[in-house]
């Protein structure tokens, strides 16, 4: 017995390392789940740093919902970093839903960093996507504020490499935006909306998408403000301004030109001036050479006092004349009364 002993342990601790290095139990799993698997295939996957039961465990799942699967693919796209259990689940879905959905299409959705799952179950299922609101204006210069429900399903083919969500929002407000500002009024849109509808589906706004568009319905209609006015007023005070700035511009100028006439005016005043004080000195030289006699200049002092009198009665006529035209109106005015 104790020749035994020896030789029993050792068999016992091959035994722990060998359960311990090969998962007998997932392999015993697999046999009974009908996935043929070895145990070469386990011992190369554990060498290779791959957790069996993230390999096995999906591929198992998948063989109970009838879809053929290659470990070698599995255990690749897992190495790749991919997740495998999400694309097992998009390929059962897809198999129930009698859609095609291949493991190497599932695979490249999922390494592209998509949900695979969610996608599949979207392409099932449609998803609805509501628009904020979307403000457009019409030619009649009326603010139109509108929400959108569209109504979109996965396309599956061209989820690797097609346009998301936002792509698709922002061709819908963009045909939103198109449509309102060639309607004539904003009462037209108001009273067929659904005329929005037609128009941006009619413009295949899912090209080059990875959804397919099925219906955009309007969810809600509100009217805005009124941009034509606000843009009249604001270019009514731009207008207001410029001929104002036209006109003290206009004002500097007449400023400039009356102080500048003034200017003049004194100056010729001052050589008046100037004048009129040379002109007894020049009177006194002529005295002095004998060019004017003492009677002469009292002739030319008598005629300006003449002229001086003449100009003061002519004033004075002019002034009764006034005065007596005003009298005759009251006159005339009093026997009218009468």
């Amino acid at each position: 017995m104790e020749g035994l002993v020896a030789p029993l342990v050792i068999v016992i601790v091959i035994l722990v390392i060998f359960f311990q290095f090969v998962p007998f139990g997932l392999w015993v799993s697999a046999v009974a789940s009908g996935v043929r698997v070895g145990f070469i295939s386990l011992i190369g996957m554990r060498l290779r740093r791959v957790n069996p039961s993230r390999v096995i465990n999906p591929i198992i799942k998948g063989t109970k919902a009838g879809l053929n699967l290659n470990i070698n693919q599995v255990e690749a796209h897992l190495l790749s970093g991919g997740r495998v259990d999400s694309v097992v689940d998009a390929l059962i879905a897809a198999h129930r839903a009698n859609l095609e959905l291949s493991f190497e299409r599932a695979a490249a959705i999922d390494l592209a960093g998509r949900n695979v799952f969610e996608a599949v179950r979207m392409s099932v299922t449609p998803k609805i996507i509501e628009t904020p609101w979307i403000s457009a204006v019409a030619k009649n210069g009326i603010e139109v504020k509108v929400i959108a429900r569209v109504t979109v399903r996965a396309n599956i083919s061209r989820l690797v490499g097609g346009a998301g969500e936002e792509t698709i929002i922002a061709r819908v407000g963009e045909g939103i935006v198109t449509t309102v500002g060639s309607s004539d009024t904003h009462k037209q849109v108001l009273e067929n909306p659904d005329s929005i509808s037609r128009c941006v589906l009619d413009k295949g706004l899912d090209l080059g998408t990875a959804f397919e568009i099925l219906s955009i319905d309007i969810a809600d209609v509100d009217i805005g403000r009124n941009i034509g006015a606000h843009l009249q007023i604001e270019q009514a005070e731009a207008d207001k301004e410029i001929a104002q700035a036209k006109a003290e511009e206009r004002r500097a100028l007449a400023i400039a030109q009356e102080q500048e006439n003034k200017a003049l005016v004194q100056g010729m005043q001052a050589k008046v001036i100037e004048a009129q004080a040379r002109v007894p000195e020049a009177i006194a030289a002529a005295l002095q050479s004998g060019n004017l006699g003492v009677m002469d200049y009292y002739n030319m002092q008598n005629k300006a006092a003449d002229l001086d009198l003449k100009k003061a009665l002519s004033n004075m006529n002019f002034d009764v004349s006034v005065s007596g035209n005003k009298g005759d109106s009251k006159t005339d005015s009093s026997i009218t009364e009468e």
